[in-house]
């Protein structure tokens, strides 16, 4: 059984509204094209291997775009309004 508030099923963030939605949404579209690209599908195979910062250069683009995704990931997170748990337990009390 699912206790509601509100309209929502306790337990669960509200939808992001306003600007933030799709301010948000383009931050996970970031992440995911960010996860793509960290994948090496664009090496020629058998091709000459760069080294940068000391590791190949494979290796720096992946560890750049896990980089972007925690940042834009935290970004994303800062922007999702998560209700207090007292808050949601005074209002079903009422």
């Amino acid at each position: 059984m699912i206790d509601r508030v509100d309209g929502q099923a306790r337990g669960t963030a509200p939808a992001p509204t306003g600007r933030r939605r799709p301010v948000r949404t383009g931050l996970l579209v970031a992440i995911g094209v960010l996860y793509l690209v960290s994948v090496p599908w664009y090496r020629d195979t058998g091709g000459a291997v760069d080294i940068v910062f000391g590791l190949p250069d494979w290796v720096a683009v992946a560890l750049g775009c896990y980089v972007g995704v925690a940042i834009l990931n935290a970004v994303a997170w800062w922007l999702t309004d998560i209700p207090d748990a007292d808050e949601e337990f005074d209002r079903a009390s009422e």
